[in-house]
């Protein structure tokens, strides 16, 4: 089990985004951080009033957007123009390939991960979900909002993975199993956690590549995403 601490994360700030690019992303490579199984990026973005990302092709990648604050105005080549706000969980199957903007029209920040997770079969045609979800079905409990795992209530992807979010209160835990040949990624976004003993603060991360029974615990109210995936490259 490695944690990686808040501090280690690459940081870039381009004034209208600031972003920490938890794995190999854009002009930031490094060969000993490209993925974790089929999980191949995890971003944690912020992004100023009035800006964004023009629009971009994606092909091949599942892409998930979560939205932790405020919201982001998204439009795609598939003739989606939505508003993702907080407690959303929009997905992209980019298959054999799409273009999409995202800018915040708000008047203030927006906060939110966007993930991209390599899918099991090439050659899918482009779709696209979205769901709210309200804090209270995550609290004390890991709440599947997004999977390829036919888990009820959860925005549907074509990888045999799952994305939940949980937040613990003081001494509540949750227990999750990495299973064989099988990766987890947690994320701590606020509070701090204990996973098997070892201590977390905000924004550091656990990657679990080998057979292990987690068991996590609220050392203070505490808000994280758990990510189950296959260990594929």
């Amino acid at each position: 089990m490695e944690i990686i601490k808040a501090a280690d994360r690459h940081f870039t700030d381009f004034g209208w985004l600031k972003t920490y690019w938890l794995f190999s992303f854009s002009d930031y490579h490094d060969p000993n951080n490209l993925q974790l199984g089929a999980l191949r990026v995890f971003n944690d973005d912020i992004v100023e009033p009035g800006k964004g990302f023009a629009t971009h092709p994606h092909e091949e990648m599942e892409i998930i957007t979560i939205v932790l604050k405020g919201e982001i105005t998204h439009e795609d080549s598939m003739g989606n123009k939505t508003i993702i706000k907080a407690g959303d969980v929009q997905r992209m199957s980019a298959g054999t390939g799409l273009t999409h903007s995202e800018f915040n029209l708000a008047e203030k920040e927006v906060f939110f991960y966007q993930i991209w997770i390599l899918p099991d079969t090439a050659g899918l045609d482009p779709t696209y979900a979205q769901t709210n979800y309200d804090a209270s079905q995550w609290q004390n409990t890991l709440l599947p909002v997004a999977s390829g795992q036919e888990l009820s209530g959860a925005v549907t992807f074509h990888t045999d993975a799952t994305i939940y979010r949980c937040q613990l209160d003081l001494e509540k835990k949750v227990v999750h199993e990495c299973a064989e040949e099988r990766c987890v990624f947690l994320y701590l976004t606020e509070g701090s956690l204990s996973v098997n003993g070892q201590m977390m603060s905000a924004k550091d991360q656990i990657r679990v590549q080998t057979p292990e029974l987690l068991v996590i615990k609220g050392q203070e109210l505490a808000d994280f995403i758990l990510i189950d995936v296959p260990a594929r490259t």
